[in-house]
């Protein structure tokens, strides 16, 4: 997904400074494309935080009942928490900026937008 997304947002880079391409027809598939990015970004988040909470109730386990034999499995759920926080981090930082190329797409058609206020 990082591989397809950073190739997406060089597309609409490439879309935005070429004065021949259609930008009302690129503004619709850009606005999908932000839906199916954006689902992609709540189904990392769900992940994201249900490793959180499973990480965070094993290290409790391990405090609560003493149990040195969770230690394994918290530190592989510690392991596994750091890429998807990063992967998130990534999808939460390039959904964001498609919203401000899709801004920059919706003024250069319609003439006006958010930014402009």
């Amino acid at each position: 997904m990082t591989k397809y997304l950073t190739q997406y947002k060089e597309y609409i880079l490439r879309c935005l400074s070429d004065e021949n391409c259609d930008l009302k027809q690129l503004l619709d598939y850009h606005k999908d494309k932000i839906a199916f990015f954006s689902h992609e970004r709540l189904v990392h988040l769900l992940v994201m935080i249900l490793f959180a909470v499973c990480t965070v109730i094993t290290i409790l386990a391990i405090v609560i009942w003493e149990t040195l034999s969770l230690i394994p499995l918290a530190a592989l759920l510690l392991i596994l928490l750091v890429p998807y926080i990063k992967h998130y981090y990534f999808l939460e930082n390039s959904v964001q900026l498609l919203y401000k190329y899709y801004d920059q797409m919706y003024r250069k058609v319609y003439g006006f937008s958010q930014e402009d206020k």
